[in-house]
């Protein structure tokens, strides 16, 4: 049978078929794939080179020529070889011996009976399949060698592709070498190449593969590269030779199939669309393709076209093996397919997922575009200017409606910049530093003043409706009102709050403001060690930003807003410089008018402004700053005072956050007050509202947890219901629903109240609710005092506090007089301690000359609690008084608590807080209170509230107190 075919105008040999010329062998239209080989310009570094089948092409014609004239006896001259002589034989490696003598007689010979023993390339990854090429990367120098020297011979030399098993089940490093083709195969065989590696084992290799013909042989650092040109299955019957390996096999054929069934033709036709689906898919396949084209492809063959579409596929090593060794086509074609199509879905996917990345990514960049575009239009149109002209204009519009109320020299810079920029191109530096600095020139409220209200009686109604007691506060704000309301127009000032923490001085700043009606502005300058805060930042700095001051004014739009400067006792400082010390042009009526920010460099009046600091303790503020505020003192709240502020304002608010309707909780009086008592002793009331918060959130889990409280459904459940009524043509009419007596709805049909509590809190419930009290009783001593023992009055920042002051002799002997204080005492305190001593060896000297108690005594006086810091001079009196109480052996009243600075001369001095010790007084059930004559004053403006249950005594020196601490009398 002839094997000769035209395809395309070529002509191609049946690559299963061999022919033996007379004294030459043409093995599968090898000549002509060769020289198809030479012509292509994919395997360029092959074939172009010389490294290919360059023998053939020696221009005596090409390797079609040859054939065809071998095929058609015209071959007029001798082949001649590569050194120019005329029938040479030639003997390739299955040993058949030929002459070239011109002679045209064909010689079939079967390569089943020629090709027993092929020598073993093993392939990982995936298999060989017929018709398919593959390149292979061997390293065993011994099966290049006889390889090249095969091809040298003139013969072609061919090869048994085999899939590894231990390529394919692990993947070590080794054995797998990564490449860009997803065919390329990299395997070391035998131990030559590889050092102390072993040969190829016959095991690990599958027992059916592709025999191969080997089209060229590339060298490279680590081997050679083999190109395989697959061409039939082989099954490997036993092993001819281990090292090299060399299997016996035995080549495979296909089982007989109808070409025309149906079912077959139809699975065919769909891998053939599913292949031009791939094509028109994806690139990469066009390519394999072409090379299948080239290579003597037949689409007609079923055979051919599944081991194709199996070698497109990604598909796993083992499922390709399968069809690899599958020789029903029909089962092969189906497989194929299934693989195909699920190649098609995958490739599917993956366009999907990048068009959605290509959308996502040229969404913006079409935006970008059409902007651009529209631009142009709009800027030829003359519709819109560009960047640089819109901010000139934009500026403009802003100061043109003020030009009168803005100052001149702020008008002059404003003008100039202007021109500035007009001049300055887009893209440089200097033009976004001057368009900052234009933008803020021109959006400050200069000259801009909001209306006040100048009411007296609606502000102190606002005053009252959010904050109770705070009368002073109160008074100086209506003064301020009153003063504005006379005199038409109202001027600035710096007003002072100092007290414990949780007194509201923050919280009232707000309520001022409202009642102003002015913009209400804070800033906090605790811990505040940046000069540029409050004065700004120069503008050569990248960054840089106006002022605090400066924010506000951008902030409220107003040149008269309130200014709350919070924590102004806890200024810091730093490298950055002193911010106190910035804070005095701020503070200061008389230069705050020409206040000027480092960023602007231009005056701002700040005259109008309203400021008001907070502070816990005068001591830390610098002297200079504190001299230009007015300070109104801001003292703790009386028990009675803490329990009307939990009535009117803490509760209500307990009972909204905590979504309890109102009435259904109650807290009774000996609850608040113990409450207030025993659990927040502290000046302020920071710490009841927490303790009411959690008393109310308690009391709502008892009333969900016990169903005391029925929850109603919320606004979705009425209208679910009104719609309801509406569609059954029934209009929902509230007036009709039958009203309980508890609880009872509001007007607006939101607010539920109950004319009776479901629950009532006790004071035996407390310890469930917020636990045992955290303070112990501040009297220490209940019916007596002891020896060297006296209650004194101290001032704390949280409030009042009374602490006991001992004594005690700890040596006796003749000129053993000393003193020792402990009790982490401040350097004032330790003062106050020496000078105690030595007034009282002088008093004691006149009472009794006879007494050497303190010459012959070692003292030892310590001030209880000795973890919290105690410093002051308000000690002096209860310190002479507990070393005479030991000097004298006489007890001091129990009763009684003093306070007041000693001199050496016995006179006693002023101290402060004379509300904080007085209410602590009266916490510790004292009775009699001692205090500095100089303290009358501010003892009459306490309340009554206060004063009650207390008895004040006032002395100017010791003598007094001596009498009043010492005699049972008064």
């Amino acid at each position: 049978m002839k094997a000769i075919y035209r395809t395309s105008s070529r002509i191609l040999l049946d690559e299963r078929i061999g022919w033996h010329v007379v004294g030459r062998v043409v093995e599968e239209s090898s000549v002509f794939q060769r020289a198809r080989l030479e012509k292509t310009s994919y395997w360029t570094g092959g074939f172009r080179h010389g490294r290919g089948f360059s023998s053939e092409s020696d221009g005596k014609g090409s390797g079609v020529g040859k054939v065809w004239r071998f095929l058609t006896g015209k071959d007029g001259e001798a082949t001649k070889d590569e050194d120019g002589t005329a029938g040479v034989e030639h003997i390739d490696h299955s040993g058949v011996v030929g002459s070239h003598n011109g002679e045209a007689d064909l010689v079939p010979s079967s390569p089943e009976q020629r090709y027993r023993e092929v020598l073993s390339i093993p392939v990982t990854k995936r298999p060989l399949f017929p018709g398919v090429i593959m390149p292979v990367m061997v390293r065993d120098n011994r099966v290049i060698k006889e390889l090249v020297d095969i091809r040298k011979q003139g013969a072609q030399a061919y090869v048994g592709a085999f899939l590894s098993k231990e390529a394919e089940n692990k993947n070590n490093g080794d054995a797998n070498h990564s490449t860009e083709n997803a065919t390329q195969d990299d395997f070391t065989i035998g131990g030559e190449a590889a050092g102390d590696q072993q040969p190829l084992d016959p095991d690990s290799l599958y027992d059916v593969g592709t025999f191969a013909q080997v089209h060229t042989v590339v060298p490279h650092e680590e081997g050679a590269q083999l190109l395989l040109l697959g061409h039939r299955r082989l099954r490997k019957t036993g092993v001819y030779e281990l090292d090299p390996l060399r299997l016996s096999v035995a080549h495979m054929k296909d089982e007989p199939y109808d070409r025309n069934d149906d079912m077959l033709k139809a699975t065919t036709m769909e891998l053939i669309s599913t292949l031009k689906e791939l094509l028109h898919m994806h690139p990469l396949y066009n390519e394999q393709m072409r090379n299948f084209i080239q290579f003597g492809a037949d689409f007609h063959d079923p055979s051919r076209l599944a081991d194709l579409a199996a070698s497109l596929t990604s598909g796993d090593a083992h499922a390709l093996q399968l069809i690899l060794e599958e020789v029903s086509v029909p089962e092969r074609i189906e497989q194929s397919l299934i693989l195909l199509r699920k190649e098609a879905n995958l490739v599917k996917l993956q366009q999907d997922i990048g068009k959605r990345v290509e959308e996502k990514i040229s969404k913006d960049q079409r935006r970008y575009f059409l902007m651009e575009q529209l631009k142009s239009i709009k800027k030829e149109l003359g519709i819109e200017k560009d960047d640089k002209t819109a901010l000139v204009q934009k500026f403009r519009e802003r100061i043109d409606p003020r030009k009168e109320s803005i100052p001149q020299a702020a008008m002059k810079v404003i003008e100039e910049e202007i021109t500035k920029l007009e001049a300055l191109e887009p893209a440089s530096s200097e033009f976004s530093v001057t368009r900052n600095y234009l933008d803020w020139l021109t959006i400050l409220p200069w000259g801009k003043y909001s209306d006040e209200r100048l009411d007296v009686q609606a502000a102190r109604e606002v005053l009252d409706e959010d904050h109770y007691g705070l009368s002073d506060v109160k008074d100086r704000i209506l003064e301020f009102i009153a003063v504005g309301k006379l005199r038409g127009s109202t001027q600035g000032k710096i007003l002072c709050f100092v007290g414990p923490p949780g007194v509201g001085k923050t919280s009232i700043g707000k309520s001022i403001a409202r009642s102003l009606d002015r913009a209400y502005y804070r800033f906090s300058v605790g811990g505040l060690s940046d000069v540029a805060e409050i004065k700004g930042h120069r503008r050569t700095y990248v960054g840089a930003m106006p002022g605090k001051m400066v924010q506000c004014l951008k902030a409220t739009s107003t040149s008269n807003p309130f200014v709350l400067i919070d924590e102004i006792d806890k200024l810091g400082r730093g490298y950055q410089g002193d911010p106190a010390s910035a804070l005095l042009e701020l503070l200061d009526p008389e230069q705050n008018s020409t206040f000027l920010d480092h960023y602007l460099d231009v005056p701002v009046d700040l005259s109008k402004v309203l400021f008001v600091c907070t502070a816990n303790q005068l001591d830390t503020i610098p002297g200079p700053l504190l001299d230009r505020m007015e300070v109104i003192q801001v003292s703790g709240y009386t028990g009675d005072e803490k329990i009307s502020i939990a009535r009117t304002y803490l509760e209500p608010q307990a009972c909204l956050d905590a979504g309890i309707p109102k009435g259904a909780i109650r807290m009774d009086d000996e609850a608040l007050k113990t409450l207030v008592d025993d659990y927040a002793r502290e000046a302020g009331v920071r710490s009841l509202k927490k303790l009411i918060e959690k008393v109310y959130r308690k009391a709502a889990f008892k009333l969900v947890d016990q169903n005391l409280i029925q929850v109603p459904e919320r606004k979705k459940q009425e209208e679910s219901e009104s719609n309801k009524d509406e569609e059954e043509g029934e209009p929902r009419d509230k007036s009709l629903i039958p009203e309980s007596n508890n609880p009872t709805k509001s007007l607006e049909g939101q607010e539920v109240v109950y004319e009776s509590p479901l629950l009532t809190v006790t004071k035996t419930d407390l310890n469930d609710y917020v636990g045992h009290p955290p303070y112990p009783s501040d009297k220490i001593y209940q019916n007596e005092t002891p020896l060297g023992v006296v209650t004194g009055l101290a001032w704390t920042a949280s409030g009042g506090a009374t602490l006991y002051i001992e004594a005690a002799s700890v040596e006796k002997g003749e000129g053993k007089g000393s003193l020792r204080a402990t009790g982490q005492l401040g350097d004032v305190m330790k003062e106050s301690t020496t000078i105690a001593h030595t007034y009282a060896r002088r008093l004691l000297e006149e009472k009794d000359e006879s007494n050497s108690f303190f010459s012959d005594h070692a003292l030892h006086v310590h001030v209880p609690a000795g973890a919290t810091p105690k410093d002051g001079p308000s000690a002096g009196c209860a310190l002479v008084t507990a070393l005479l109480s030991l000097a004298m052996n006489r007890p001091v009243r129990p009763d009684l608590a003093m306070t007041g600075e000693i001199t050496l001369t016995g006179k006693v001095l002023p101290i402060g807080g004379v509300k904080e010790k007085a209410l602590a007084a009266k916490r510790s059930e004292i009775k009699h209170i001692v205090f500095p004559e100089g303290n009358k004053r501010d003892w009459e403006e306490l309340t009554d509230d206060v004063k009650q249950g207390l008895e004040p005594h006032f002395v100017t020196d010791y003598e007094e107190l001596f009498n009043i601490a010492f005699l049972t009398s008064d």
